[in-house]
């Protein structure tokens, strides 16, 4: 078996996107395979990125925080933390983001550019995840993207499929982690 050059992106697994703030009884459905992919990854010695959704204080006055009332992901919160079922790994980069997507990928180029494929999985679909998957795509064309369907979350189950669907069109591939 040849080794595959993997990185895994685990997208915004935080406690207020499972049972804080923005409680989703789909996200914590989804913890466990994220975790089973994050313990093949860390068996695989894959890299593993962690993201974090960030806000201050201030989030309100924000237009994210005008658009979405609800403040969540505080930095240093409770909520802000990476939910621990998935927050282990071989010295893992956690890359804090105050934006839907970052354009943080770039830091990464010489980590992230020499993957032969990217896996992806997370919260939430429609948002956060659609929003970095297309901009590693952007990043790395030739690089395959796999995002597991069921190791991820979306504000509401039709904004889920939805997103996957746009990833679809958008070259993504779209599976079920079964291991």
């Amino acid at each position: 078996e040849v080794y595959m050059n993997i990185r895994l992106v685990v997208i915004d697994a935080q406690e207020d996107f499972t049972r804080g703030a923005l409680y989703n009884h789909d996200a914590i459905k989804a913890l466990p395979t994220i975790r089973n992919i994050v313990d093949y990854a860390n068996k695989n010695r894959f890299s593993i990125f962690y993201t974090a959704d960030t806000h201050d204080k201030d989030y309100m006055k924000t237009q994210r925080g005008k658009n979405l009332p609800m403040e969540h992901c505080i930095y240093n919160s409770p909520g802000w933390a990476i939910c621990p079922e998935v927050a282990h790994g071989n010295n893992p980069i956690i890359i804090t983001k105050n934006s839907f997507g970052t354009v943080e990928w770039e830091d990464w180029d010489l980590t992230i550019g020499s993957a032969n494929e990217i896996y992806v999985c997370g919260f939430c679909t429609d948002i956060c995840v659609i929003s970095n998957v297309l901009i590693l795509k952007a990043l790395y064309p030739e690089v395959p993207i796999t995002v597991f369907e069921n190791a991820c979350a979306g504000v509401t189950p039709e904004k889920h499929a939805a997103a996957l669907e746009v990833m679809k069109s958008c070259q993504i591939n779209v599976e079920r982690w079964d291991e």
